[in-house]
């Protein structure tokens, strides 16, 4: 399900432990680790998408965790052409995503990757707060930024910044063009 600008709308989930630290999964069979994520399905809230996919990939039921905050709008990712399955090149360009913040009140034991026949992780930790930021793949980077920014007030009571984003708020628009050619230059 597509919008009409080519954007899946999708659910991000960053779930948090007592420390503060947040739950970061390794994708199957790839070394690429990223927070759950997942599509909203038709006739779907974001928030029902979030609980099922919670489920889906982690294994958590919603008595496990509460919800500590939810971005205000929609936050957009390109996919860059070659992660793009042929069949849906020029009409998909990436994600519109809902991101939630939840606080994990159940025990590390309660989650299980295998809960689902077609499991999306293979690995999970606990990582600082911010770390998802240098790990991401690049063309999520802004999105996670955008959201670990505006839910960490809900954890430290604040808003608050890494280097990164303090980096990526100086930079001029140009370094930032330049940053991304560089990056694909140097994949191709």
């Amino acid at each position: 399900m597509l919008d009409s600008e080519g954007y899946r709308p999708n659910v991000g989930i960053i779930l948090a432990n007592r420390r503060n630290e947040v739950f970061w999964g390794k994708r199957v069979r790839e070394h690429a680790w990223q927070f759950p994520q997942g599509g909203i399905q038709r006739g779907e809230s974001p928030e029902q998408a979030m609980y099922r996919e919670l489920y889906e990939e982690v294994g958590l039921q919603p008595e496990h965790v509460r919800i500590l905050g939810r971005t205000k709008d929609w936050l957009r990712y390109d996919v860059p052409t070659q992660y793009v399955r042929r069949e849906s090149r020029g009409r998909y360009k990436g994600q519109k995503q809902i991101w939630f913040l939840l606080r994990m009140v159940g025990r590390d034991s309660d989650v299980s990757l295998r809960a689902s026949p077609k499991p999306e992780f293979d690995a999970w930790r606990w990582s600082t707060y911010w770390v998802p930021l240098n790990a991401v793949i690049h063309f999520k980077r802004d999105v996670y930024a955008q959201a670990l920014n505006e839910l960490s007030v809900h954890l430290f009571g604040r808003p608050t910044e890494n280097r990164f984003l303090r980096q990526r708020r100086h930079m001029s628009n140009r370094q930032r063009l330049n940053q991304q050619r560089l990056r694909l230059h140097t994949r191709s």
